[in-house]
């Protein structure tokens, strides 16, 4: 009997992890993306909860844990950069994980290891899909067709072939939350650690050391308006206005991200869908969740997602719609744990007044106390569960 074949659009975590175990299981698989080459770069991502177990599975513990980002521990910071409070770290799941890797060098992990005759396909998009009851045929930009038993769906949060398919059940939550991220020159005054400032206005600045002698900087901020259609120079432009009299190291991360050949910025935006498989496409990772990084765990989730669906459709190999329905029910517990953020999260983590402020401080000093220690590190515990992975079969 010939093998079955499946198309995964999007080449980063939750498309790889599941061309990598569907290929595993005995499908043949084709990769598209649409970016003219391989994604390097990007900002911190980790390994948690079970999608560590998804991980020794695919005998890549090891190889993800040394690109790890050098990075040894969270404080919390005030105006002169002095620490007022450090978040746990210890365990594999603390608020710097035992697994922290930047989204690129995780991603090129599962790339460099994917099963032979996996085939990939880069600057390439999908223009049309025709799902019928023999199998999918799609149009890519390239004018080249493919036809397939299954369409693997990971283009992420703004997914263009997941609206065109699923249209009106796509259901976005926007958060009121803009992250500007990039990478800066590293300074002397940089260390290991993941230093985190808050201040009035309902601003952040994030700065993270990485693995290439350089630095990851994020300024967040809430009630601001969304700045994704505007091109650079004007986003910008706007982010500097919004951070003029934000203190400590405004300045020196938006003159760095004014020549930084990575800069993304991103309006959050969660997905949430009742279903995420229509026929014989399937959503998977950000496409069909996107839990942000208010929520935290996408990667945990997108990598875990790969590995569900292929073995779940491996125990189902002769009813899709059934394989399908598994993988959901399996998955949608992790996902709804994430998703569902605490009530006024906006308000207290993006404090815009003195007072507002002050609570939050107040607040850091008691969570991250010795007495509470244990409840802040359930904090940071995503993507877990008692629940046993399902089984490959033999």
């Amino acid at each position: 009997m010939s093998s079955r074949r499946a198309v995964v659009s999007g080449a980063s975590i939750a498309g790889l992890s599941a061309a990598y175990w569907l290929a595993r299981t005995g499908w043949e698989v084709t990769v598209i993306e649409r970016a003219p080459s391989f994604r390097d770069g990007g900002q911190n991502v980790d390994v948690r909860g079970v999608a560590r177990d998804v991980l020794g599975r695919m005998g890549l513990f090891d190889a993800v844990k040394a690109q790890n980002t050098t990075e040894t521990g969270t404080v919390l910071v005030d105006a002169e950069g002095a620490v007022r409070a450090e978040l746990p770290s210890d365990g594999p799941d603390g608020a710097t994980a035992e697994l922290e890797v930047l989204r690129g060098d995780f991603a090129r992990t599962i790339l460099d290891r994917l099963p032979e005759g996996v085939s990939l396909g880069y600057g390439e998009t999908i223009e049309d899909v025709d799902d019928g009851p023999d199998g999918v045929t799609l149009t890519l930009s390239s004018g080249r067709s493919l036809r397939a038993d299954l369409l693997v769906v990971a283009e992420g949060v703004r997914s263009a072939t997941r609206d065109r398919i699923f249209g009106e059940a796509v259901d976005r939550r926007e958060l009121g939350i803009t992250m500007v991220f990039g990478t800066i020159p590293r300074t002397p005054s940089d260390d290991d650690r993941w230093r985190w400032y808050t201040t009035v206005g309902g601003r952040q600045i994030h700065l993270r050391p990485d693995n290439h002698g350089t630095t990851r900087a994020i300024l967040s901020y809430a009630r601001g308006e969304d700045l994704t259609a505007l091109d650079r120079a004007d986003a910008l432009a706007r982010v500097r206005v919004r951070y003029a009299d934000a203190g400590w190291e405004a300045e020196r991360v938006l003159d760095a991200f004014d020549t930084s050949d990575d800069v993304y910025l991103d309006h959050l935006t969660q997905i949430r869908m009742s279903t995420w498989h229509r026929g014989r496409v399937v959503l998977a990772g950000d496409a069909g969740w996107c839990v942000t990084p208010i929520g935290g765990g996408g990667a945990s989730l997108a990598l875990t997602s790969g590995y569900v669906l292929a073995a779940y459709l491996a125990a189902e190999p002769d009813d899709l719609p059934a394989a399908l329905t598994r993988y959901e029910e399996w998955m949608r517990p992790l996902v709804d744990d994430v998703q569902k953020l605490p009530p006024g999260i906006e308000h207290f983590a993006y404090p815009q007044t003195r007072l507002g402020l002050a609570a939050r401080e107040l607040f850091d000093s008691v969570l991250t106390s010795k007495l509470f220690a244990p409840l802040a590190a359930k904090l940071t515990q995503v993507a877990d569960t008692d629940r046993s992975l399902p089984e490959l079969p033999a």
